[in-house]
């Protein structure tokens, strides 16, 4: 790469930089995109955790109550109350976590980051925003299941 200068005067909050086309800065940015992957990677598990676990609360309770000489619950919604709100916490997570990720990746593509970016074509799309918004609609599945067979 050249050794220029990509000069922006304000990035919206007032502030002074300037860009600098070296490898060092391309490499940096790189870093920052894969940083971000990583990020929506970590909140992808996270979401799945809390998806999963939250239906086998659920599950779980309700089998304990069928087994032999288990007295009956004090408050049998409870679980089922636990249940949903984890679910919910884990699509939550997920639809947050996706609206970072493209607010901070489209950051990264506009310019003045564009130059180091280095490259010229539109930028690659990763398939985990698929697998996010797939998550999603399991996780929304599992919450109406479980409330439909609360009511």
């Amino acid at each position: 790469m050249e050794n220029a200068v990509a000069s922006h005067q304000d990035d919206g909050a007032g502030r002074q930089f300037e860009v600098r086309l070296t490898s060092d800065s391309h490499f940096s940015w790189v870093r920052t995109r894969l940083s971000l992957e990583r990020t929506l990677m970590s909140w992808v598990r996270t979401a799945t955790a809390l998806i999963g676990f939250g239906f086998t609360i659920v599950q779980f309770f309700e089998r304990m109550g069928a087994m032999e000489g288990v007295g009956p619950a004090m408050r049998p919604e409870a679980p089922r109350y636990l249940g949903l709100a984890l679910i919910f916490a884990g699509i939550v997570a997920l639809v947050v976590s996706c609206w970072q990720y493209k607010y901070v990746e489209d950051c990264l593509w506009k310019e003045p980051f564009t130059p180091i970016a280095g490259v010229n074509r539109a930028p690659m799309r990763t398939p985990l925003l698929a697998i996010s918004i797939g998550l999603m609609a399991i996780g929304l599945f599992a919450f109406v299941a479980v409330l439909i067979r609360a009511v």
